[in-house]
């Protein structure tokens, strides 16, 4: 690692030591963990991992969290939110994500009310400030800090400090919350997040990381990269029986793009 990375990372801790104590809103992506990380080296057991569980939430996810947290050894709390039971979020409007973002927030300030800890941090790195992120107004309206932005560390240096740190989880894909597969403006609802969360566990079985099955009514689209498309040709007839099962009609097959329906809110829709 370069020396202005060492020095990001060094002015990283500092920033979260000068704050004597810290929450962090950790879902186990790369961003959270290396504030999680780095909020243990400075603070120790004055740091504390919360993440956030609903429906929205894959249970292998969760379960990744749970086994990052204890591999850096930072305790670690499980907190049920509710965006699920918010009308404005099921109306999954393009700014859904303030609606969870929100409700995640509020539920953060009722643990740090318990624990005495009002410092309440999150992994926006500076690389997020130029996507379509709705989520970034409610973490202004509660004065949630955001140490990697504030290091100004991108999200490829993000991963490149997390390999030099050894942390495992360096290079795991972005995996967003379920709802981001349903086209902005049609419902949300628990069983089109279960649909989609039963059909990318039956694509990930077969040792692809990273997918998404996008979910437009009785259709799923399944978004891969160019290397795992041999993978889904040569398994497509069982692929779409499961499916099939699982309550789509019809399957397609399209190149991965992360962030493929924000581009449609942004007016400018990707294939």
């Amino acid at each position: 690692m370069g020396n202005e990375l060492m020095q990001k990372y060094k002015q990283l801790k500092e920033s979260v030591n000068n704050l004597g104590s810290a929450i962090v809103a950790f879902s186990g992506g790369i961003d959270s963990t290396l504030v999680l990380k780095a909020s243990y080296d400075a603070l120790r057991d004055k740091a504390i991992a919360v993440t956030a569980d609903s429906p929205s939430l894959p249970r292998r996810e969760l379960e990744e969290a749970k086994r990052i947290a204890k591999q850096i050894g930072a305790k670690h709390l499980i907190t049920s939110t509710e965006e699920t039971k918010n009308e404005d979020y099921l109306k999954n409007p393009n700014n859904r994500c303030y609606y969870c973002k929100s409700e995640l927030y509020s539920k953060l300030k009722i643990v740090s009310a318990q624990l005495g800890i009002k410092n309440i941090l999150n992994g926006t790195n500076l690389d997020d400030l130029g996507d379509y992120r709705p989520g970034l107004m409610a973490a202004g309206e509660n004065n949630v800090i955001s140490p990697l932005k504030d290091a100004k560390i991108t999200k490829s240096e993000v991963r490149e400090i997390a390999r030099h740190l050894g942390l495992q989880t360096w290079d795991k894909p972005s995996s967003p919350c379920l709802s981001s597969r349903v086209p902005y403006g049609q419902g949300i609802t628990l069983k089109k997040l279960s649909m989609v969360e039963e059909a990318e566990n039956f694509l990930k079985d077969f040792g692809m990381r990273e997918l998404r099955v996008r979910h437009f009514d009785d259709m799923a689209r399944i978004e891969v990269n160019e290397n795992d498309k041999r993978i889904i040709n040569d398994n497509f007839i069982s692929i779409q029986k499961k499916f099939n099962e699982i309550g789509f009609n019809d399957v397609t097959i399209s190149d991965f793009k992360s962030g493929n329906l924000n581009a449609v809110a942004n007016g400018r829709a990707e294939n």
